[in-house]
């Protein structure tokens, strides 16, 4: 529940600083890697604060909070092309350089940097970790029980992002980012199989990590006020 609470204080005085210039809205996609295809949850995301360096050059943060169908967990002694954790809420928050290509209606921006993330009620896909067991171990049945902990993940990213004006007050963005990061997930537990006999197994897996790697698509509008000039540096 803290972790909840600072969460929507972060995200409200993020909207607060957003809808004090101009104000805008964007939904943002995540396609994982061996995952399920993950979607926005109100409010949605806030990206693109920050502040020009030069009028070329510009830092920008933000913060997206998505419902994370399911991700994969890597560094395991098995593989799956399923995700083994989800669906969990998770919180994603970059830090990018934006090189900046501006004309009078449009704008194409090359991004890159870092971010933080971290899941939140964040649960293992029991069915999919069992088929994985049984086709690593050679098992018709298995049946597996976890504990992890859970911790917060870092990565790095790169993207572009065109805005169109179509008026003074109105346009529209689409931006794509190719993200890679990881967060710790130890898990300890054991699982039970075989064919003709039935074995437990214990173990102990302290190098897995949840895996964030994908692409990201946003779509977003941008609203202007009275009838102003595009802003140097968009919010929403």
């Amino acid at each position: 529940m803290k972790h909840r609470i600072v969460l929507v204080a972060f995200l409200a005085c993020l909207s607060t600083a957003t809808f004090a210039q101009d104000l805008g809205l964007s939904f943002s996609y995540f396609i994982p890697k061996n995952g399920y295809f993950s979607t926005p949850i109100s409010p949605f995301s806030i990206r693109g604060v920050g502040v020009d360096i030069t009028p070329f050059l510009a830092i920008e943060t933000g913060a997206s909070l998505y419902r994370m169908s399911g991700l994969n967990v890597k560094d395991l002694p098995f593989e799956s092309k399923s995700p083994l954790v989800g669906p969990n809420f998770t919180i994603f928050i970059p830090l990018e350089i934006v090189f900046q290509l501006k004309g009078a209606a449009v704008e194409f921006d090359v991004k890159g940097g870092g971010f933080f993330f971290y899941g939140f009620d964040q649960r293992i896909n029991y069915g999919n970790m069992d088929r994985a067991i049984r086709s690593h171990e050679g098992w018709a049945v298995a049946n597996s029980s976890f504990e992890f902990d859970n911790k917060p993940g870092f990565g790095y990213h790169g993207g572009v992002e065109l805005t169109v004006y179509a008026t003074n007050q109105f346009g529209v963005t689409l931006e794509t980012n190719y993200l890679v990061g990881h967060s710790k997930f130890p898990l300890t537990g054991a699982y039970s199989g075989g064919n003709n006999t039935i074995e437990t197994k214990n173990v102990e897996f302290s190098d897995a990590k949840i895996d964030l790697t994908g692409l990201e698509i946003s779509l977003g509008v941008i609203f202007t006020p009275g009838g102003q000039q595009p802003p140097k540096r968009r919010r929403r």
